[in-house]
């Protein structure tokens, strides 16, 4: 019988590509344990379960859990890049985060958990990252307003928190809102719905009148 030829461990290219892969899925094991239990709660075997790997290659890759972690919220940032960027409006980003949030509920349950204060302590560059991210956002916004999709009269502090959790509210209360729409929130229908009522409450805010103390202009008589 012929002796089986040893398998060649992956060059160039190839061991690039197989890093990216365990990377990838490490990233997206993480993304289910993170959602699902909080930092505190999650265990890096359970991640490595899911990701099919070794879990010694998370310190390997991440230097252990909390590196993890920090890489998945990185991974996050620049998805709410492109999504901020995919949208030639405020109603589009908004709806591209809406959808997002309802076909993978994954990222805005680790978000509940940040709330809760349920992740690992931050030094300052990472605390003024993410203020910078806000600050971004923001900036957007006030184009937004310039382009007459605000009114001017909106805060736009207020108005991002209120849309923010529009966004939010099918995941965090699931079970209301399929009672009010009688439909699950992972269903088409409940996309389409939520969506178009979405959309109209944005577009109404460019039509919020400006309040002033000035009389209104007496009418004119019919010539």
């Amino acid at each position: 019988m012929a002796a089986s030829t040893p398998r060649r461990a992956p060059v160039g290219d190839g061991r690039i590509r197989d890093a990216e892969r365990t990377r990838n899925r490490l990233l997206d094991a993480a993304l289910d344990e993170f959602a699902g239990r909080g930092y505190a709660g999650a265990r890096v075997s359970a991640i490595a379960d899911r990701a099919g790997v070794n879990k010694q290659l998370i310190s390997y890759y991440f230097g252990g859990k909390q590196g993890l972690y920090r890489a998945l919220l990185l991974s996050w940032e620049e998805t709410e890049e492109e999504l901020r960027r995919a949208g030639t409006s405020l109603s589009e980003v908004a709806l591209g985060y809406l959808r997002r949030a309802l076909r993978d509920p994954r990222g805005t349950r680790l978000a509940l958990w940040q709330a809760l204060n349920d992740r690992p302590p931050i030094d300052e560059a990472e605390a003024e990252r993410e203020r910078a991210g806000v600050r971004d956002e923001q900036a957007d916004l006030r184009l937004n307003q310039q382009a007459g999709e605000l009114a001017d009269d909106l805060d736009l502090a207020a108005t991002q928190l209120a849309i923010t959790g529009m966004v939010i509210a099918p995941i965090v209360l699931p079970d209301l809102a399929a009672a009010l729409f009688d439909e699950p929130v992972d269903s088409a229908a409940f996309e389409s719905r939520y969506s178009d009522t979405l959309t109209k409450i944005i577009e109404r805010l460019r039509d919020t009148a400006v309040e002033t103390d000035e009389p209104p202009p007496p009418l004119q008589p019919n010539p």
